[in-house]
């Protein structure tokens, strides 16, 4: 049987996984026995390099990077038809999805889930979108897909954090404290978004939005606690929407956001779902979609639970 595979993406983190990788290497050995690795080069190598594994037998695979990163192994086990489990060895930006299944950021800690933690089948987010170059694309995702707000506080931490900061200092800042910022100045300039979302089977409603998660896991943003009560075993997305916020109201109440007690707002809305689609009214602007903090493509988009369709090695 193959030795387990361990996915490197040292791009992530700024790059400082490629700097910290043979320390990390070091603790893997020494914490959880042989394995092989590879590295990936461009974005997608991830989830080729997993899916090729799962085909030719390989039993675990664990992605060493950010949330892109272990999205996109997922994607390639998932594509495989195979029951390779997934395991994470953090090293990114973000860090969300790893706080649901409450794996620390320390390497070491996360080195004895990897060797002792426990096997659990989760469910995955199926979201079918138009990429950017208008193609019709399915993608699996294991934490939240969003547009609205969310979208551009990505993009401006991807291209370096706010424009306040040097390019170096932003290289240092905690995921936290780099969302919150690029959060902060994003809200100044930001106008609301009108989509046009049907749940299940209901009717379609119009809506104009700050901004609106379809959450699988709990955390998006560097730690948001966005959908508190979220799940990863229930069949159901939890669908947060909030609604058309001042910036004064943005900015003041974003801590609610870190601690999840923002579904208790009149402005925000909560419901469960195993279905949803998303769309832009006629004629209205292109509505960008992020999903598990990549931005991937545009609406219109459809997305739908699957359930427990993938083995993750947690502490939980």
């Amino acid at each position: 049987m193959p030795l387990p595979l361990v996915i490197v993406n040292p791009a992530s983190a700024s790059g400082t996984t490629s700097k910290i990788w043979p320390q990390l290497a070091s603790d893997l050995r020494s914490g959880f026995g042989p394995f092989n690795v590879e590295f990936t080069r461009e974005a997608s190598d991830a989830t080729v390099i997993a899916k090729r594994a799962a085909l030719k037998g390989t039993r675990f695979v664990v992605a060493c990077g950010g949330d892109g990163t272990i999205s996109e192994v997922a994607n390639g086990i998932l594509e495989s038809g195979k029951d390779t489990e997934l395991g994470i060895l953090p090293s990114g930006t973000g860090g969300d999805f790893r706080r649901t299944l409450e794996i620390a950021a320390d390497p070491r800690s996360a080195v004895r889930v990897l060797r002792s933690g426990k096997s659990r089948r989760i469910d995955v987010g199926r979201v079918t979108f138009t990429d950017r170059s208008g193609a019709e694309v399915i993608r699996y995702f294991l934490g939240v897909a969003s547009c609205g707000m969310s979208t551009k506080v990505i993009e401006r931490v991807k291209s370096g954090g706010p424009e306040w900061l040097p390019g170096s200092a932003s290289q240092w800042l905690s995921g936290r404290i780099s969302f919150g910022a690029s959060l902060m100045q994003t809200a100044m300039r930001s106008e609301p978004t009108r989509v046009v979302v049907q749940i299940d089977d209901e009717h379609e409603r119009n809506l104009s939005i700050s901004n609106l998660c379809i959450a699988n896991a709990r955390y998006f943003g560097g730690g948001m606690k966005i959908a508190p009560d979220a799940k990863l075993n229930d069949g159901k997305f939890d669908v947060i929407s909030v609604g058309d916020l001042s910036t004064l109201k943005i900015v003041t109440s974003a801590p609610r956001l870190y601690v999840g007690s923002h579904l208790s707002m009149p402005e925000v809305s909560h419901t469960l779902a195993r279905r949803i689609t998303i769309r832009t009214p006629a004629g209205g602007p292109q509505v960008d979609l992020e999903i598990d903090g990549e931005l991937l493509g545009h609406l219109p988009a459809t997305l739908q639970v699957v359930p427990r369709a993938l083995s993750v090695r947690c502490n939980v």
